[in-house]
């Protein structure tokens, strides 16, 4: 490596970690997620299946998000963190400039994003030299829910949440166009709950047994639907930045439930319920 080179790569290591250092600095201040997603506890959480090999693509470097098991060790930029890389990295740098061609990385295929098996110092190399896209030999695990490059490591926990729900309602086969998007910690499991007393009234309405995939299917079409075109045609989203037409939907049953029991009014259709409900003081 002659001179120039060798001061080359070790200048863009030291302004790497330089930025990994600032990012962590943003991320106490801004609260934004500044360490790599782990593919074994979004695997653990979303219950991924596969991996299936998809061959050889050429993938966006921004939604290379994750590692398997090296997270500690690069920042969400995919900046190194610790010193002790400088070596193997300052080596592919070296590679980069020389244009010496290396094999592909192999990533993992989430939704939309991946996570680094094998290759994470090419993939931050590429991310400090301005690179858009990188080589990869991809294999994809089927996921029943999407994840995006913007995804938190405490959003997990939510979405575990829904891939349960999904599980347990077939909801998204049922209805394969359904969007229920919650941001509430608890608010798929008191879904549920709501299916499960719908249930029970079409079992009393209907003189017999409702099965579940029936109870489900009408509590989305005549309950949640309903509402949530309520919510669409009142724009009221506007007035709660980051908040989904699940989380208001939650709320209107929680108003209609507190009118039934505290005031002793009877119960709505869903639809005037939340009408009224986003006409009032209370939102």
């Amino acid at each position: 490596m002659t001179n120039y080179l060798a001061e080359k790569v070790t200048s863009d290591f030291s302004r790497a970690r330089l930025k990994s250092f600032l990012n962590r600095i943003r991320s106490l201040v801004s609260g934004s997620p500044t360490r790599l997603l782990s593919y074994e506890e979004v695997k653990t959480s979303l219950h991924l299946g596969g991996p299936i090999y998809r061959g050889i693509q050429t993938v966006p470097v921004k939604q290379i998000v994750g590692s398997l098991n090296r997270y500690a060790e690069f920042d969400r930029a995919f900046k190194p963190v610790e010193d002790r890389l400088a070596n193997r990295w300052q080596n592919i740098d070296y590679a980069f400039y020389k244009a010496i061609s290396l094999p592909p990385v192999l990533l993992y295929k989430v939704g939309e994003v991946y996570f680094v098996v094998d290759g994470h110092h090419r993939v931050s190399v590429a991310r400090e030299q301005g690179q858009e896209d990188i080589e990869a030999d991809v294999r994809e695990c089927s996921t029943k829910v999407n994840i995006t490059a913007d995804l938190r490591p405490e959003d997990l926990s939510i979405l575990g949440e829904k891939v349960h729900f999904l599980e347990r309602t077939r909801l998204d086969r049922l209805r394969p166009h359904s969007r229920v998007r919650l941001t509430i910690a608890g608010g798929f499991d008191r879904i549920l709950e709501h299916i499960a007393v719908h249930r029970y009234f079409m079992g009393l309405d209907l003189k017999r047994d409702v099965s579940e995939e029936e109870a489900v299917t009408d509590w989305y079409d005549h309950v949640y639907v309903p509402i949530v075109k309520v919510i669409r045609s009142s724009k009221v989203l506007r007035e709660f930045p980051g908040k989904t037409e699940g989380d208001l939907y939650l709320w209107v049953l929680d108003h209609q439930q507190y009118l039934a029991e505290a005031e002793g009014q009877p119960l709505e259709k869903p639809e005037d319920a939340a009408r009224e409900f986003l006409e009032s003081d209370d939102v």
